[in-house]
């Protein structure tokens, strides 16, 4: 199975952002929950001018979101795809992220972790160095 920066690089894209995020439901065991919070939380660490400067548009973005729960099954990924503001997104469950039991309250609190990767069409072509 090809890794994906190798199935990128034979697409002729180039990964213009890696953004991570954490996110928790502390009381409702809501998988989909925590990993919604843990995109939302990776989202605001970005502020990407180069879509303005360099006039492209948003729709040429490949959007791949990954997230790493105890229990991938309870992600809805549909769901937190349509969280992403903008570009073409696809979302998968992995096992990871971390399930704390509190035995006294009878409850479990979930953490999800996310790596939101968005990908571009190479834009080098585009530009020329002066000589």
């Amino acid at each position: 199975m090809m890794e994906t920066a190798d199935m990128a690089a034979t697409l002729g894209e180039k990964r213009i952002i890696l953004e991570m995020g954490t996110g928790n439901d502390l009381y409702g065991r809501y998988y989909t929950k925590a990993a919604r919070r843990a995109v939302q939380d990776a989202l605001h660490h970005s502020s990407i001018t180069l879509f303005s400067k360099l006039n492209i548009d948003h729709s040429q973005m490949r959007v791949e979101v990954t997230i790493a729960v105890q229990d991938r099954e309870q992600v809805d990924c549909v769901l937190v795809a349509q969280d992403l503001p903008r570009g073409r997104a696809t979302v998968r469950a992995v096992k990871g992220g971390l399930n704390i039991a509190d035995e006294t309250s009878d409850s479990l609190h979930v953490v999800a972790t996310a790596a939101v990767e968005a990908w571009l069409p190479d834009q080098a072509p585009a530009y020329k160095l002066s000589s």
